[in-house]
């Protein structure tokens, strides 16, 4: 404590006064303290430093270009000290918080209307395809213009998405049919295909480089420290009625757009290259050119892709667990109460040795937590293996972002951000579908126990295809010699 308070420097706030930005973390921290039961100490030791520099009424360190010396004292040595990357952190909760949200009462909506589960798929798949046709403009726009104008377009376009939603669940004037929700999904993919690859673009512009490696684990965390509470409150919202669950998520995206208009960032270094089809594939060639990053990427990809059940958590709520929208929103919860803490401990224990071991057996772990779910008639037993399969994942995402993030120029950050974002998309909303024809096709246990078994499959393959992956053994060394380091 004696060092938080020397950390504490003099930018004079007059006491008593609080802004909007403050009253939306004092409002997610109370609704944050649900989950305190599920995480570690650790963890939430983390949460409440992070919060306390957000509410600060004499803000901490100043923000610090990441071009600044380490050495320098002014540059914090810790993460939890600098206030700037708490704000990007809230922004990352809210807007998580509200897609989450809008997934868990699309879904169930949808299948209520229709009973299919191939509309189930068919919503995650209207979600990807807007990734796969914008990915080369979306990263060429996150190089050329502000990112944080983009970002704060797209909350504003999602909240008006919950509201059209909130409204025609409530019968003003319109009712939420089976089509209604395609065409908003669409909408819903184009906005996320703008903001995940600029979020993670910015993030270098936020925290110094010396801070980027655990702040790339951090920012993880705000996804999962978001989809631990936003499904599970979601799904109790949506017993009350729709309308309900949009209305949080409009506020939530409101609360989203406040936080990114305040957020201080260094001045990214715009890219000068004309807009051409050349230029737009330059983060492919990047990818391409650096094995260790394509297989990484790759890797998530077949493996969420075939091992995802996430489309199939409606129909395991109802039908074979029996239990109903308050249930969708605990197992939809699961496992990103895994991946929290794991992002926990790689905060606190970063992955130093044997890195692509690691990785490969993160992976093998994931398929037989899918298998072990896929044949689970257990609500505790889905929950358990929901959260080793969530924890697992998380491996594999902070290693694969830091690669991205570390090994990339900053002017074509955002290009290399946009194939990334490609890849996670795929492996989430593509895999939905995916899993929605299998279970059209074979059953939702079927799909679920041979996605699990693909996975293993893939893990086992990609270990020939990229043996230096494979066998890479530090992280951080790599990361040293980096441009971006």
């Amino acid at each position: 404590m004696a060092a938080v308070g020397r950390l504490r420097r003099t930018v004079p706030v007059q006491r008593g006064q609080m802004s909007l930005w403050q009253a939306a973390t004092l409002c997610h921290l109370v609704t944050v303290g649900w989950a305190a039961s599920c995480a570690s100490l650790e963890q939430w030791r983390w949460l409440a430093l992070g919060a306390r520099r957000a509410y600060s009424v004499t803000p901490t360190v100043p923000f610090l270009p990441a071009s600044m010396s380490p050495a320098s004292p002014a540059v914090p040595s810790s993460l939890r000290h600098f206030r700037p990357f708490w704000l990007y952190w809230l922004t990352r909760v809210c807007l998580t918080s509200g897609f989450q949200i809008l997934t868990v009462a699309i879904g169930w909506q949808v299948y209520s209307l229709t009973g299919s589960a191939l509309d189930l798929g068919l919503v995650g798949l209207l979600q990807f395809l807007p990734r796969v046709l914008l990915v080369l403009v979306v990263g060429s726009a996150a190089d050329r213009f502000d990112r944080k104008r983009i970002v704060l377009a797209s909350l504003l376009l999602q909240a008006v998405v919950a509201g059209v939603l909130a409204l025609g669940s409530a019968g003003a004037g319109w009712s939420v049919s089976r089509e209604l929700i395609f065409a908003l999904s669409v909408v819903i993919g184009i906005c996320r295909a703008f903001d995940m690859p600029t979020m993670q673009a910015l993030l270098p512009n936020v925290v110094p480089a010396s801070l980027l490696p655990p702040a790339v684990a951090a920012a993880a965390s705000a996804n999962e420290a978001a989809t631990i509470l936003a499904p599970a409150l979601g799904g109790l919202l949506y017993a009350l009625g729709a309308e309900f669950t949009y209305t949080l998520d409009l506020l939530l995206y409101l609360a989203g757009a406040l936080l990114i208009a305040r957020l201080p960032v260094r001045p990214q270094e715009p890219s000068h290259s004309r807009m051409t089809f050349d230029s737009l594939l330059a983060g492919v060639r990047f990818i391409r050119r650096r094995p260790d990053i394509l297989g990484a990427i790759s890797l998530d990809l077949f493996a969420v892709l075939l091992g995802g059940a996430t489309a199939l958590l409606p129909i395991y709520a109802r039908d074979i667990l029996l239990t109903g929208p308050w249930g969708l929103g605990l197992l939809r919860s699961a496992p990103a109460v895994g991946a929290l803490a794991m992002s926990a401990w790689l905060m606190r224990f970063p992955i130093a040795r044997r890195v692509g071991q690691v990785m490969f057996s993160a992976v093998a772990v994931f398929g037989l937590a899918t298998i072990v779910f896929g044949l689970s008639t257990s609500l505790a037993l889905s929950l358990v293996a929901l959260m080793v399969l969530g924890a697992a994942d998380m491996v594999s995402v902070v290693i694969r972002s830091t690669f991205v993030q570390l090994e990339t120029p900053d002017e074509m950050r955002g290009r290399v951000s946009a194939v990334n974002s490609l890849f996670i998309g795929a492996s989430n909303q593509l895999g939905e579908f995916e899993s929605g024809a299998t279970a059209a096709l074979f059953g939702a246990v079927p799909a679920v126990v041979l996605g699990g078994v693909c996975t293993l499959a893939v893990a086992a393959l990609w270990m020939r295809l990229f043996p230096t992956l494979a066998q890479r053994h530090r992280l951080v060394e790599e990361a040293a010699d980096s441009p971006a380091a």
